[in-house]
């Protein structure tokens, strides 16, 4: 896709991706095609980030003695959780809540919750 008009958008959704917890250290051409599918669905990237952290939130953040889930092996696997956000759209600035989040969780620290502004 080298030079293609999509090339941004893909880049920035992959990079998303890549950077969650339970993911792949590098996308593979199926990565590439469906944040492709996803841009030319134009799909907002604000809708895809939000997707990608509250689904992994929703993944780290699970009741105590469940089995632990398998890594994450494609962004398609938040497909659901994208089309969820179409639907649904979350408030203004819960994507900034949900990154803050997540840092903390992954800090192992309490995550704020959702009353508690965190700009």
């Amino acid at each position: 896709m080298t030079g293609s008009v999509a090339q941004p958008y893909v880049s920035a959704v992959i990079a998303l991706y890549l950077d969650l917890p339970d993911t792949p250290l590098r996308a593979g051409p199926h990565d590439h095609r469906f944040a492709s599918r996803l841009q030319g669905q134009s799909v907002p990237l604000a809708v895809v980030e939000s997707a990608l952290l509250l689904a992994s939130l929703r993944r780290l953040i699970r009741p105590v003695g469940l089995p632990p889930l398998s890594p994450i092996r494609s962004l398609a696997y938040f497909e659901p959780v994208i089309a969820e956000l179409q639907q649904a759209p979350l408030p203004a600035h819960y994507t900034e809540y949900l990154r803050h989040k997540l840092a903390r969780v992954l800090a192992g620290l309490p995550a704020p919750s959702p009353e508690k502004d965190v700009s």
